[in-house]
């Protein structure tokens, strides 16, 4: 089940009503917004008229929506991400960021809090350890904690836990920045790759030779190429580095060569395959961007499972 499909399930045992009817309740306060919300948020405020309030209950990963302004869960520490320091609008901080997973899914955990941040530092909070979260917010598909927020060491036990990333299946039209998601879409237009170079030690990206962190490089050139996927119901920019570029079958050789690109771009156009990534929001120019984050070719047995799904 997807995010929505289990929301859905919530709210039913929770007001003690068929999944049916919360799906017409949800469907018709889409109508009466025009659309404007997704269904995971006409399904919050469907709960709400219910007098369902989440803001009080702890949810599983996988139950987490956008939108949500009290986060409730419990998750198991997998992975620690290096502390950053940030410098925006004259305010300088830190900002922390650790992957948190429950045997439901698993979701990226962003701490502002300079209290919360020591514990990492004083390694009071480590990968493994199980964590009990209070008053978080999601937004962009993660959970987010301010200093009104809390997170303290559990005792409850997690063996078997979501370790691999968690897309949920959606249609274009459905999708909202933060989302992530996966998608059945064919490439309707391909442009040309773009360039940029990054530290060989970090990643990170490189100006004139030189990385912020490590100074002086020899940096690495990479690629980033757009296209425009379609799966029938909606058209969205897509975006894709690396590994996913060679995912469709293009060589280093025909990515890094304008002249070699030109060649192969129209074999691109109506290639369809199954990508995930994240959908997020270009602010820049106000537009609804994928990125691509995985690629994988369509498999015999799913277009079976589908024909025999619709001949039901």
């Amino acid at each position: 089940m997807d995010n929505y499909d289990k929301l859905v399930e919530r709210i039913s045992r929770s007001a003690n009503i068929t999944k049916e009817e919360i799906d017409r309740k949800v469907e018709a306060k889409r109508a009466k917004l025009s659309g404007l919300v997704s269904k995971e948020g006409a399904a919050q405020i469907v709960a709400a008229e219910l007098g369902i309030n989440f803001d009080e209950e702890k949810m599983k990963l996988s139950e987490l929506v956008n939108g949500m302004k009290k986060v409730n869960t419990t998750g198991k520490i997998i992975r620690i991400n290096p502390i950053r320091e940030f410098n925006k609008n004259n305010r300088q901080g830190k900002v922390a960021s650790l992957l948190l997973a429950d045997e439901t899914s698993n979701a990226r955990l962003v701490l502002w809090d300079t209290k919360h941040i020591e514990l990492i530092e004083q390694n009071k909070l480590k990968e493994n350890d199980v964590v009990e979260i209070t008053g978080g917010n999601l937004r962009n598909g993660e959970i987010h904690l301010s200093s009104y927020a809390e997170i303290k060491l559990s005792d409850k036990k997690m063996e078997n836990v979501v370790t691999t990333q968690v897309f949920a299946q959606k249609d274009l039209k459905e999708v909202r920045p933060g989302e992530t998601v996966s998608t059945r879409a064919v490439i309707v237009q391909a442009f040309e790759p773009r360039y940029f170079e990054v530290c060989p030690k970090c990643g990170k990206k490189a100006i004139e030779n030189e990385c912020k962190e490590h100074g002086k490089i020899q940096p690495i050139k990479r690629a980033l190429l757009n296209i425009v996927l379609d799966d029938g119901t909606e058209t969205i920019r897509s975006v894709m580095f690396g590994e996913q570029i060679n995912a469709l079958g293009l060589k280093d050789e025909e990515i890094f060569s304008l002249e070699e690109y030109a060649k192969i771009k129209s074999s691109l156009l109506g290639e369809e395959k199954i990508f995930s990534g994240q959908i997020r929001s270009n602010q820049l120019y106000n537009t609804t961007e994928f990125t691509i984050q995985q690629i994988e070719n369509i498999k015999p047995e799913t277009l079976i499972q589908e024909l025999e799904a619709k001949s039901k």
